[in-house]
């Protein structure tokens, strides 16, 4: 009979990409033997395993505060070892190894095979292998690491490292092998999809990816995150334009509209380019739901600025939108070259009246759905109702479809539900 090692929770902060790295960390420890929990609240495990986020204050906050839970429960629980890894980590390493002296190992980004030698385990290399954090008819899929962007407020180059594109062999593999154990939907993620192959072939080489990934037995679904709007790769519409395996969601994170924001965030493109852009998407997909993120609050943003990206934000009448406030960043331009002068206050008031009109454009724009049929993936239950997506709707940030239906339905199977009511950011359906 093989041992059962101790009980591990992995507790996983953070982004998508995040997950990605945990759920494969997982994999390897089940192969050592170890039991393995996904952010459990019952501490009923001996190891604990932190994957942290660095990326704003709020998310650098969260991270250090689950630290601290797990030190106050070592003494009163059988939590006996804590490994911290991830971006924090590799930002602060130093920093937190003098504040947190209870944690008993720091590595930072990419260290699964340090963590498995920190136990006394080894990696097998079995490729792909993951324990989904999720029903496991969807999962996220890696495409590069790091970034080459420099947006003038944002920390991820500092502890992420320069944009590095996997093997396109190697990511189809990986499709592959998701597919074949049952997964429907493939989330594209990395910090700019856009770029991926111009690092190595100074080709921007996502819409061949794409192309490779939708030949797929078994992938229905293809979601794009995180499309960079300048050097957008143009071929890439008519794919998502004539796939029908491609979602019609297109996530691009603007960040602003006024063109001395813009400049000061150094985006690298401007107002009429932006505009151009979503012109052309709307032309070229008019059914396409586009996805944006707002941030507010930046230094060089007046009430001015502010004021034409709301009026920006109205005219668009974005299908999906989320905006975060202004953090000054140690290590980043904005925090050298401008006085951080807006206050919390003032910032989380301007994201609350953007959130205030996007909750009422959503409301509109979910009004004309009534009765209308969409194919919808059934995610998970709830009480007495099954929850799913629209192929315009992304996991946990977007509208969820609420059905209650008497037949019993199967989690991570596509029905026709036609839409019978609506909220604000919900959809209320029946199968038919």
């Amino acid at each position: 009979m093989i041992k059962t090692e101790k009980k591990i929770n992995i507790i996983t902060l953070g982004c998508s990409k995040n997950l990605v790295d945990s759920e494969q960390l997982a994999a390897k420890l089940e192969e050592n033997n170890y039991k393995i929990s996904h952010n459990s609240e019952i501490f009923d495990f001996e190891i604990a395993i932190v994957n942290t986020c660095g990326f704003i204050n709020d998310a650098k906050e969260e991270s250090i505060n689950t630290i601290i839970e797990l030190t106050n429960a070592k003494n009163n629980s059988k939590l006996e070892t804590i490994i911290v890894f991830g971006c924090l980590s590799e930002r602060y390493m130093n920093e937190l190894k003098e504040e947190l002296p209870e944690v008993d190992v720091f590595f930072g980004n990419y260290n699964i095979d340090q963590i498995l030698e920190y136990l006394n385990k080894t990696n097998n290399k079995q490729k792909y292998t993951r324990i989904f954090d999720s029903p496991g008819h969807y999962a996220y899929l890696k495409i590069a690491e790091g970034c080459n962007r420099n947006c003038s407020f944002c920390a991820i180059p500092l502890f992420k490292g320069k944009y590095i594109s996997r093997n396109m062999e190697d990511i189809l593999d990986e499709a592959s092998y998701l597919a074949s154990i049952g997964v429907k939907e493939l989330i594209l993620i990395a910090q700019d999809l856009c770029y991926y192959g111009y690092d190595k072939n100074k080709t921007f080489e996502l819409p061949e990816l794409v192309e490779n990934l939708a030949k797929i037995d078994g992938i229905e679904w293809i979601r794009l995150h995180y499309l960079y709007p300048f050097l957008f790769p143009e071929r890439l519409l008519d794919i998502i334009a004539e796939n029908p395996k491609v979602c019609k969601y297109i996530d691009i994170p603007l960040q602003h509209i006024s063109d001395k924001v813009l400049k000061s965030m150094n985006r690298g493109g401007t107002k009429e380019q932006t505009i151009q852009l979503l012109n052309r998407i709307r032309k070229k997909i008019p059914e396409a739901v586009i996805r944006t993120t707002m941030l507010v609050g930046h230094p060089e943003e007046s009430k001015y600025e502010y004021d034409e990206l709301l009026g920006f934000i109205k005219e668009q009448r974005f299908e999906r939108l989320g905006v975060f406030t202004y953090s000054a960043e140690e290590g980043t331009r904005s925090f050298y070259n401008y006085k951080d002068e807006i206050t919390e206050e003032v910032k989380n008031e301007r994201a609350e009246k953007i959130m205030e009109i996007q909750q009422q454009i959503s409301y509109e724009l979910n009004s004309a759905k009534i009765g209308k049929i969409f194919k919808v993936l059934i995610d998970r239950i709830e009480g007495e109702f099954y929850i799913g997506r629209t192929e315009f709707d992304s996991v946990e940030v977007d509208n969820d479809v609420i059905i209650k239906s008497e037949n019993i339905l199967n989690i991570g199977e596509f029905y026709n539900v036609k839409i019978t009511g609506f909220d604000d950011f919900e959809l209320y359906g029946t199968v038919i």
